[in-house]
């Protein structure tokens, strides 16, 4: 069956380059914002309309008035992830840090990440990047005055926690290491602990990605406010 060619006017980061076009709102209809909040507006985008991968509440705002605001209400958490090889889950596991409103992302390692998972989200999520996991552990202590934020990796490893009955604290940054060989020794070692996520089927491991998704999101469950308004329901 013969397939339309991509339509050169979408954004490099369209998900579905084939079918309707993007999601979205046009050009602002009638008089554009004044007066005071209209400042967050970008004048290009309320011309031209915004196509962006962001929620509706933010449609019309320039990317700095996106990351001020989200800024205002961060989560506790933080999310690290090792570089060592490229991995291509790095990308999605941003993304999924920008979803649940991460503090910060770190990558350790290698600084070149691949993004096209981001989705450009990485626009939205600070990003930080420590050349090994000692000078993570370092940053991380020096955080705040009540001791630092504990680095918990996640492996499934003799000793280890189970994710599902451990009482995740508040402030933490959850360590990933690469698909594959998972944490590396230097990792292991700068955990104040691990934890794993229970499987009951034939495989070793679950997707780097997939496994990072689930700790964030036990994260949300225990500490978000889900009665806020912000959070965005679809």
């Amino acid at each position: 069956m013969k397939q339309d060619k991509p339509d050169p006017e979408r954004a490099p980061y369209d998900p579905m380059p084939y079918g309707p076009p993007e999601v979205g709102v046009g050009p602002w209809p009638g008089p554009w914002p004044e007066g005071p909040g209209s400042e967050v507006y970008d004048a290009g985008l309320l011309a031209g309309g915004d196509r962006r991968n962001v929620v509706d509440r933010y449609r019309y705002w320039t990317m700095e008035a996106i990351v001020a605001d989200l800024d205002t209400r961060r989560h506790g958490f933080h999310v690290a992830i090792e570089n060592w090889q490229h991995d291509f889950n790095i990308g999605t596991i941003v993304r999924t840090a920008n979803a649940f409103l991460a503090a910060e992302v770190h990558i350790v390692g290698n600084r070149r990440w691949n993004r096209r998972g981001a989705m450009v989200t990485d626009r939205y999520q600070h990003v930080r990047h420590h050349p090994t996991v000692e000078e993570l552990r370092e940053h991380l202590d020096g955080l705040d005055d009540r001791g630092g934020v504990p680095l918990l990796g996640i492996d499934n490893l003799p000793g280890s926690q189970h994710l599902e009955t451990m009482r995740l604290p508040e402030r933490v940054c959850f360590l990933f290491g690469q698909e594959g060989p998972g944490l590396s020794d230097a990792a292991r070692d700068a955990c104040a602990g691990t934890f794993s996520i229970a499987q009951f089927g034939s495989t070793r491991s679950i997707n780097a990605s997939a496994a990072a998704a689930i700790a964030m999101h036990s994260w949300v469950v225990r500490h978000a406010d889900l009665t806020s308004e912000e959070a965005w329901r679809g």
